[in-house]
């Protein structure tokens, strides 16, 4: 579960909100891809302990890469599709 929609799961707990997508989209710090939130929403439900696993030991999850190393993906990702259309 990524920190960033982790606390604003935890943010709704603490107001007693069961969270939900939307809900916890609307508590963002930052804008996060959908499927993030879906996936870290869904995790939640399935397995209300998580959080409380997540408590115990953060640092498993919020060492994801930065922004910067996924833009130079998307990046690649982008070259190598202008290539083959190039090649076309």
């Amino acid at each position: 579960m990524n920190a960033v929609v982790f606390d604003a799961i935890k943010t709704l707990l603490d107001e007693g909100k069961t969270p939900t997508v939307a809900l916890t989209k609307s508590k963002l710090a930052q804008p996060m891809p959908m499927p993030v939130i879906i996936a870290a929403v869904s995790q939640y439900k399935n397995n209300p302990d998580s959080i409380n696993n997540f408590i115990n030991n953060p640092s498993n999850e919020q060492l994801s890469t930065p922004k910067e190393s996924q833009l130079d993906r998307i990046e690649a990702k982008l070259d190598r599709l202008l290539a083959l259309l190039e090649k076309k």
